[in-house]
């Protein structure tokens, strides 16, 4: 007889589970506790991340029984779209809102030369970094391993791209590593074969430098390119810029870093964002030529995207281009990153959304915890 197609209705009384949030290997185990077949896992990742699929009725070669199983247990959520806005430049910025009415950003750069979708792990941010606006919301919460893939499944959706390659950087609102345990679960849902199979190498995860966690990455079987926020090469300047400076100081940073495994050819990125009559000296630059002299690293020379409650200015271009000839003339490998999206506020340190600030001392005191 043929399989019958009547719709499939969730039990209000069963427990609900949202199916995004785990790894495959957790959705095996979840399926196994209700007497389905683990192999199954694999069909149903291919169904929500690589055809995009967010009802389990159309899971077609699934039999009824197995989706009227998952439809009383598991719901598949994507973050909506509250607002989208695209730049005069082609980057747009995403406004998406999560199930308790949060809301984070995330950002597509096209031509990069790449497709980059920059994603969030937090809502705010406990860095404080002084010259980052998501730092004046402070830490709203962290965000789940299903709403970081969340954003990169309604971005790849959105924009058509789910069956083409792209990038992905953990560099928008949020430290990626003080989220560790749900960046990391997102990365290997991110680098599942049977989703979305986005390569650990086209992932970035940026860090302003938690030591103990870049430690734990070095020590995980999927990797990401790793990129550290510096931005100054002494301590006592870096300490007024990154309030966690005072606990995981510029020498401990790099010194991980020296420790860190690199794939052959790879490279450590270092990001700096300039800051006029602060950080952005010949002197400085030497000596940050120096601080990284033989280690398998780039430069990526940050100018201020300048916003309202941002105490600092942008350096001019020359003052820019000697400070990156300083460091090619070291042998340091250095790049100036394009302000892209600056327009509608998508640029590098502009991300914010709702959420009490905190004063300086409260930033300072979450960001050392």
């Amino acid at each position: 007889m043929p399989e019958t197609t009547a719709p499939i209705k969730r039990s209000p009384e069963a427990p609900s589970v949202e199916l995004t949030e785990l790894t495959r290997p957790e959705l095996e185990d979840a399926l196994g506790e209700l007497g389905l077949e683990r192999y199954r896992a694999a069909q149903i990742f291919q169904w929500v991340y690589r055809r995009g699929v967010s009802e389990v009725e159309a899971m077609t070669d699934l039999s009824h029984e197995h989706r009227r199983v998952l439809a009383e247990h598991f719901t598949i959520t994507t973050p909506p779209v509250a607002r989208h806005d695209v730049s005069s430049d082609g980057t747009e910025k995403f406004l998406l809102t999560l199930q308790d009415g949060r809301h984070v950003e995330s950002v597509f750069i096209p031509d990069t030369p790449n497709q980059t979708f920059c994603v969030s792990t937090q809502v705010g941010c406990a860095m404080g970094c002084a010259f980052c606006l998501t730092a004046t919301m402070g830490l709203v919460r962290n965000l789940t391993p299903g709403e970081i893939v969340g954003q990169v499944r309604r971005l790849a959706d959105t924009l058509h791209l789910r069956d083409e390659r792209f990038n992905i950087v953990f560099m928008g609102m949020g430290e990626p590593l003080h989220n560790y345990d749900n960046t990391m679960a997102a990365l290997r849902i991110l680098a599942d074969p049977h989703g979305l199979a986005v390569n650990p190498k086209r992932i970035t995860l940026s860090t302003v430098g938690l030591v103990p966690a870049i430690e734990r990455l070095a020590a995980e079987p999927i990797m990401p390119n790793l990129a550290v926020s510096l931005h100054a090469p002494t301590d006592d300047v870096r300490a007024t810029l990154v309030p966690l400076n005072r606990k995981y100081g510029i020498a401990d940073i790099v010194d991980a870093c020296r420790r860190f495994p690199l794939a052959r050819r790879s490279r450590i990125t270092f990001e700096y964002v300039l800051l006029a009559g602060v950080n952005d000296s010949v002197d400085a630059a030497r000596r940050l030529a120096g601080l990284l002299h033989g280690l398998r690293a780039k430069v990526n020379l940050i100018p201020l995207n300048p916003a309202a409650g941002i105490p600092f200015e942008r350096p001019s271009d020359e003052r820019i281009d000697g400070f990156g000839r300083v460091l090619a003339e070291r042998g340091i490998t250095v790049s100036v990153r394009k302000s892209r999206g600056r327009d509608i506020r998508a640029a590098c340190g502009q991300l914010a959304v709702e959420g009490a600030k905190k004063s300086a001392a409260q930033r300072l005191a979450d960001a050392i915890e």
